[in-house]
């Protein structure tokens, strides 16, 4: 079988993917979680915290809720209709920090969970850090010359 055959075989046998459902439904369960992260806002705000506690306990209180939907295998469910939507930064990262530790509980708590808790997050956090610093370099050169 040629590598021509093998495509047509893939693609006549693959499901057709329903891009534009697909981008509505990430839009929509991404709008979700924003606009319940603003609720979460309103709702410290009027209880008396100022604008930059009130921002924390937002960030706080969507780890806290992504990571038991994680361990109730909820997270799943939603991921898997609202697709992209669901990788809000925040949710997402948490959600990338509670799976595999959860996934490697049953090899211990310092060579399963400790090792393998940020096998998915650490890159994003490694490249994060670094490309934050280049454009922090950057900036500051840019500054130095004007």
């Amino acid at each position: 079988m040629t590598n021509q055959e093998y495509n047509v075989l893939v693609k006549s046998k693959s499901p057709n993917s329903k891009l534009g459902v697909n981008m509505l439904k990430a839009f929509l369960i991404g709008g979700l979680i924003c606009a319940f992260g603003q609720v979460l806002l309103l709702l410290y705000s009027s209880a008396g915290a100022e604008e930059k506690t009130a921002s924390t306990l937002v960030s706080v209180t969507l780890i806290f809720l992504s990571v038991v939907l994680t361990g109730l295998g909820l997270y799943y469910k939603i991921a898997k209709h609202g697709g992209a939507g669901t990788l809000v930064p925040i949710t997402g990262f948490a959600n990338a920090v509670a799976s595999p530790a959860i996934e490697y509980k049953s090899e211990g708590q310092i060579l399963g969970v400790g090792a393998k808790m940020f096998t998915i997050a650490g890159p994003v956090i490694v490249f994060g850090v670094m490309a934050s610093v280049l454009y922090g370099v950057i900036l500051w050169v840019w500054q130095m010359l004007v």
